[in-house]
């Protein structure tokens, strides 16, 4: 009786230990193929697929800086102060520009306060922005396409894959304090 109870109580404690880890690396927890309601509906398809504008003329610190950025509306009008100027579509990025307010975007990717990652580092040493990003040129409403669990992006440090967008090889940074700073 008091076996079975202890053994009960051992099941319980371990589950619930391992059910919030196990719970963190789902889809539903990391958001990862949710697609990302924006304030504006910005189609990645269009711009990247049809218009060929490449990730770094929009995200610019991306080559150089630990974010990636956001655009400007200064950079949006830059050709949508001539193309479509008057579309319904684009009333708050004509707004955001007379008033100077930025718009509010929603972040589609994103890790842990507790964890530093460099994107200029990733993209100075070949990592393409389809490996961590999925084909943005494909999606309407872009969505988390990687996990960016601890895992993931140690897998891919271990293991990194043989493709021609990769350029060199990923260093094998593995240790703690390369990440959790």
């Amino acid at each position: 009786m008091y076996a079975t109870a202890l053994v009960a109580l051992v099941v319980i404690a371990v589950a619930a230990i391992a059910a919030p880890m196990v719970l963190m690396r789902t889809p539903y927890a990391t958001n990862q193929g949710r697609p990302i309601v924006q304030p504006v509906a910005f189609d990645h398809r269009h711009h990247v697929r049809d218009d060929g504008i490449d990730c770094l003329y929009c995200h610019p610190d991306a080559e150089r800086e630990a974010s990636a950025g956001i655009p400007t509306t200064e950079l949006c009008m830059g050709c949508h102060g001539q193309v479509w100027p008057d579309s319904p579509q684009l009333a708050m990025v004509r707004a955001s520009w007379e008033t100077g307010t930025a718009i509010g975007w929603n972040r589609v990717n994103d890790v842990p306060d507790h964890v530093y990652f460099h994107h200029g580092v990733h993209v100075r040493n070949g990592v393409g922005c389809v490996n961590c990003h999925g084909k943005v040129e494909d999606m309407a409403r872009v969505a988390r396409f990687a996990p960016l669990t601890m895992g993931w992006c140690l897998d891919c440090h271990r293991h990194p894959p043989d493709r021609p967008d990769y350029g060199r090889k990923v260093t094998a940074l593995t240790t703690c304090s390369a990440c959790h700073r």
